[in-house]
């Protein structure tokens, strides 16, 4: 019953203000979270005229992409038919063009002599999509690319629902076109329609994975269903690398939306068990999967990326990648390359990186971040190796800190020994 916007149905949001009761809930894009991006708002209690409600639909029917997926598909089946001196790609559109097309964009910059490979390598033709409050397209390194593929064929996985990782499912289909005995098959769901010019519906759904919507409606939730059905005992896992700015729960929501429709596949015994999952994401927001997924572990492995800054592999300290893989397969299972620094704890029964020593009292490996934390005795925990314990606030934080405790406590409830996301006041539906 939710109202749409052009990203589909929107996210039921509450307006809440320190120390009081929960305020007016409303109705906001469940993709971009800057109003810039996408203005959609409405109030849940309000009544929208039938004027305003045409019109809105109308807004959304002209916000939607100019070609099909199908006629991106024929497009494409035309495009790859041109000799390598009529293949442009308009850099400004992001748009394989026709010859028909070249007037409309003579103004436009263009690259020329488009190759084979670069149609089969869609994700270095194209622009990343960077806006951190929208899209945050982050694409793998090869080397964090190459490791994910060779850990998934490695567990005996054929089938792989790609869910925002373009450049593991390129490389999935690239591998599968290549060689003959590779039997891995992707399925990509991705908000970013652009890659409906190089892939077929049966490689490519648009999706958004914020609100669980198919923007190809049945036909293309289908396509899902029939691709996690496990035919000749091809295992499916999932694999899903979201902006991290993106909310938790309307992650976690989807994620369990589409686990629920492999446990639909009619196949024997899947009433008990979780379909496998790779959620990459920072190690920061461990606590809040856990939340929605107490079977998930997190692992040492850094994920990083070509086009960030600073997730990379090999700095040091603070400087090193925090993303890393959240998954529900048993953590002995994930074999990490002792040629990067990767150790397997014989106690923690799980392989860790070189910094993460094992602490005799709290009988686990507990570094997050790639360095060698420390035991608080006051804490009863781990720390990292920057902080220290504080009597004023009755714990370990950075040596240089404010002390100044504030009476409001709770920003939601205005209590106090709590913070806003262990609130007790907060819903969690």
């Amino acid at each position: 019953g939710a109202p749409s916007c052009p990203h589909g149905p929107a996210l039921l949001f509450v307006k809440t203000s320190q120390g009081k009761e929960e305020g007016r809930r409303f109705y906001a894009c469940s993709a971009c979270r800057d109003r810039k991006d996408c203005n959609f708002f409405q109030w849940e209690d309000e009544k929208v005229s039938e004027t305003r409600l045409a019109a809105r639909e109308e807004y959304n029917r002209n916000h939607q992409p100019f070609f099909t997926h199908r006629q991106n598909v024929d497009r494409y089946k035309n495009f790859v038919l041109l000799p390598l001196s009529k293949r442009r790609f308009c850099q400004e559109c992001q748009q394989l063009l026709l010859p028909a097309e070249w007037e409309k964009h003579s103004d436009h910059q263009y690259l020329c002599d488009i190759t084979t490979a670069q149609l089969k390598s869609p994700s270095q033709l194209l622009y990343p999509l960077e806006n951190k409050k929208t899209n945050a397209q982050y694409l793998f390194a090869d080397r964090s690319c190459q490791f994910l593929l060779n850990l998934l064929i490695n567990l005996g996985f054929r089938r792989v629902l790609s869910v925002g990782t373009p450049r593991l499912h390129e490389m999935i289909q690239s591998k599968a076109a290549q060689e003959e005995e590779f039997n891995v098959r992707s399925l990509l769901l991705d908000i970013d329609f652009r890659y409906s010019q190089f892939y077929t519906e049966d490689e490519f759904c648009h999706y958004n994975m914020f609100n669980h919507h198919f923007f190809g409606g049945e036909a293309a939730h289908e396509t899902c269903r029939k691709f996690l059905y496990e035919e000749n005992g091809e295992r499916v896992i999932m694999v899903t690398d979201p902006p991290f700015g993106g909310l938790v729960e309307a992650l976690a929501s989807s994620f369990k939306k589409l686990m629920a429709m492999w446990r639909e596949t009619e196949k024997e015994g899947h009433d008990n068990r979780e379909m496998p999952v790779f959620w990459i994401f920072p190690y920061f927001f461990e606590s809040r999967i856990l939340d929605f997924f107490p079977s998930f572990s997190m692992m040492d492995y850094q994920v990083d990326y070509d086009n960030h800054a600073l997730y990379k592999h090999g700095k040091t300290g603070r400087r090193q990648s925090p993303v890393r893989i959240f998954t529900n397969l048993t953590p002995s299972m994930i074999v990490l390359p002792e040629e990067e620094g990767y150790r397997f704890c014989t106690v923690c029964q799980r392989y860790v990186s070189s910094g993460n020593q094992h602490c005799e009292i709290c009988n686990s490996c507990t570094s997050k971040d790639g360095r060698r934390w420390k035991h608080c005795v006051l804490c009863k925990k781990c720390v990292k190796p920057s902080w220290f314990h504080c009597n004023n606030c009755n714990c370990c934080t950075l040596q240089k800190h404010s002390c100044e405790k504030t009476d409001a406590g709770c920003f939601v409830c205005g209590g106090a020994g709590h913070k806003r996301s262990a609130c007790p006041s907060l819903s969690r539906s």
